[in-house]
């Protein structure tokens, strides 16, 4: 899923990101709660009507942002009040209101309010945060029958529960449990992306993921590098998103199936190979204009790049649906696993 934090993936219309073949978008439901705010949206005529978007939409629930936003937040039983990023001012989210503002969104796949903890954390610590996420799911499921219509008369697609522990298997095997028992249309593993080490992340895949039903989507929330989806794939996870091929496109790191290119470097000055493969966006664009691009810090630059990764992961992800579909995801996997290396690529064709 690519990541419209605002309702759009930052340089592109949404023209742009249906031509490169995404199928649902993310979006941020704290940084749209401050911006335009929900009211705003939903007399507009939903998340769909205001931002142009026709496919799907999933909102996050504030969990990362319990994280990331540590010095700005105070949890407490029944919820989480922020100061907010811009101007100070309170923003309360409760596993109640957060229902409400997906559904008067009409958001297409809801997420419960979750807290994210950080990393590390001791097996008590994550304990008691864990109790309190789970409470909130539970609350969050009644919630969900019982929130009335919007303004608009919309309503959420689906809600998803999230599974967090930690790296602690006891602790994931029991929010499984509870979850589970609750019936969600989805489920979402959480907390794999607050900073701990690549082994970490693939421990708690690998003990979670085979755990959940295999008849409802499986999500794994905040990781995007290649290596980290390969590996979720292989265990059964669907659903993916990161800031990852937007971010890094800004700062002019080009994903490709022979590793990484950082196109401001001096190398590629005089390069005229095409940035991309053919068919793809930047099949006729050249190395050295792309590289001029970033450094006269034409604007230009982190939109094309931007394009590059987003359609680099898009078909990414449609040769590992194909390898899924002939039986050949195993092979295929190890294949391309080798050639996503950290750093830069050093080869002739990249």
């Amino acid at each position: 899923m690519p990541v419209g934090t605002l309702g759009a993936v930052k340089g592109l219309s949404v023209d742009a990101l249906s031509g490169l073949g995404a199928q649902l978008m993310l979006a941020n439901l704290y940084h749209l709660s401050l911006r335009p705010g929900i009211d705003v949206i939903d007399r507009l005529g939903g998340i769909h009507a205001f931002t142009g978007w026709s496919g799907p939409i999933l909102t996050d629930s504030g969990g990362f942002q319990i994280w990331s936003l540590a010095s700005l937040r105070k949890v407490d039983d029944g919820g989480v009040t922020f100061r907010s990023h811009l101007d100070g001012d309170e923003l309360r989210f409760t596993p109640e209101s957060v229902v409400a503002a997906q559904h008067r969104m009409g958001v297409d796949i809801a997420m419960v309010l979750d807290e994210c903890p950080p990393w590390p954390i001791s097996e008590a610590d994550a304990e008691i945060s864990l109790a309190r996420t789970s409470r909130w799911a539970e609350t969050a499921r009644r919630a969900w029958e019982e929130t009335p219509e919007s303004v608009s008369g919309l309503r959420a697609g689906g809600l998803f529960g999230i599974v967090q522990g930690s790296v602690y298997p006891r602790l994931r095997a029991r929010a499984v449990e509870v979850l589970t028992g609750l019936d969600f249309a989805g489920y979402a593993v959480g907390g794999v992306s607050v900073g701990e080490e690549m082994v970490h992340r693939h421990a708690v895949v690998e003990m979670t993921a085979p755990l959940l039903p295999a008849e409802r989507p499986r999500y794994l929330m905040g990781l995007g590098t290649p290596q980290d989806i390969l590996h979720a794939v292989t265990w059964g996870i669907d659903l993916f998103d990161c800031v990852l091929p937007a971010r890094n496109a800004r700062h002019g790191t080009l994903f490709t199936d022979q590793g990484v290119i950082k196109i401001k470097n001096a190398r590629y000055l005089d390069d005229p190979r095409p940035v991309g493969p053919p068919g793809s966006p930047l099949a006729g664009t050249s190395r050295a204009f792309l590289h001029h691009l970033f450094r006269t810090k034409e604007i230009t630059g982190p939109v094309l790049a931007t394009l590059h990764n987003l359609h680099h992961y898009l078909d990414f992800m449609r040769r590992l649906r194909e390898g899924i579909k002939l039986g050949k995801l195993s092979e295929l996997a190890g294949a391309m696993a080798s050639r996503y290396a950290d750093g830069e690529t050093g080869g002739a064709s990249a």
